[in-house]
């Protein structure tokens, strides 16, 4: 019989999240900036004539808007904007995918450490501290050197090194909640821990979980770009806006769009899904209701 936590966590509908989140207008900005770039990159390539592989050599480094190449083309001839497309959806594609996978691991392991405490949750919090306390950009370098470089394998670097965040978040909420009446209740009805923890307390610690996940996959993004732009991530001819602005290096002076346009990019990604976040992070937040 699940143990319901009404006392604890006002309910609301979800009208009532959805219009708070409504008044945070940068997180509106945020959410139609993240929605027209997963549709430029899922329907984008479908629309202009030519693919992200096509060269045009009479073509050569053609500025925006000349002919149907409308961010122009790269030292091959390539069309940049089927190029920044395809990349949007490898790029977006592995921010999702760490995201998920480091939210998982991280809401595991905090669930655990925050509800067993003792040794338990010591051990797993200096296994966080551990991860932590070495820089993740040079974690994510060293296992990207040792491994061949793929999109999978890139994703699955990335939430290597991204999940510890989300266990300390979830270990914190989690320990906050462990002591609480429903819990005490659950745990003498005789429920299991496993029971108790995920299907009584990780419910309660859902809204900070989705907020570090939303955060997650800007950070996501922006490390695929940062180990792509160094040569270390997802290789050529698949482009990534990461690698795309790697390739640009040498052109800054003759094709200076090839690095402003994947920039560009970027910048939006991972401002959109900040702004997402700081909105999800008001419009869950219990106290916005206690007036």
């Amino acid at each position: 019989m699940a143990i319901t936590t009404d006392v604890f966590v006002p309910s609301r509908s979800g009208n009532r999240v959805l219009a708070r989140f409504m008044r945070h207008k940068l997180a509106v900005i945020g959410f139609v900036v993240v929605c027209l770039l997963i549709l430029a990159s899922v329907f984008g390539p479908g629309l202009i004539p030519y693919d992200q592989l096509h060269i045009d050599l009479r073509a050569r480094n053609a500025p925006p808007f000349s002919g149907a190449h409308i961010f122009g083309t790269d030292p091959l001839g390539r069309d940049v904007a089927a190029r920044l497309f395809m990349a949007g959806r490898v790029s977006l594609a592995a921010g999702v995918a760490a995201m998920v996978i480091s939210t998982i691991v991280g809401t595991v392991v905090g669930t655990i450490s925050g509800y067993y405490g003792g040794r338990v949750g010591a051990v797993l919090m200096r296994i966080v501290d551990g991860f932590l306390a070495y820089p993740s950009v040079f974690l994510m370098l060293t296992l990207a050197a040792f491994i061949k470089p793929s999109p999978l394998m890139i994703t699955a670097i990335i939430a290597a090194t991204s999940w510890m965040q989300v266990a300390r978040v979830v270990d914190a909420e989690v320990r906050s909640l462990r002591h609480r009446e429903f819990v005490l209740a659950a745990t003498m009805l005789g429920l299991t821990p496993n029971r108790v923890m995920f299907r009584e307390i990780l419910p309660n610690v859902m809204g900070p979980v989705i907020v570090s996940a939303t955060l997650t996959i800007a950070n996501a993004i922006l490390l695929e770009a940062y180990i792509s732009f160094l040569g270390y991530g997802i290789q050529p001819p698949l482009p990534s806006w990461g690698n795309m602005l790697n390739g640009a290096q040498q052109y800054l002076q003759t094709a200076p769009w090839l690095a402003i346009v994947p920039g560009i990019a970027i910048t939006l990604a991972v401002t959109g899904f900040n702004f997402i976040g700081d909105g999800l992070r008001d419009a869950l937040d219990v106290r916005g209701d206690v007036k």
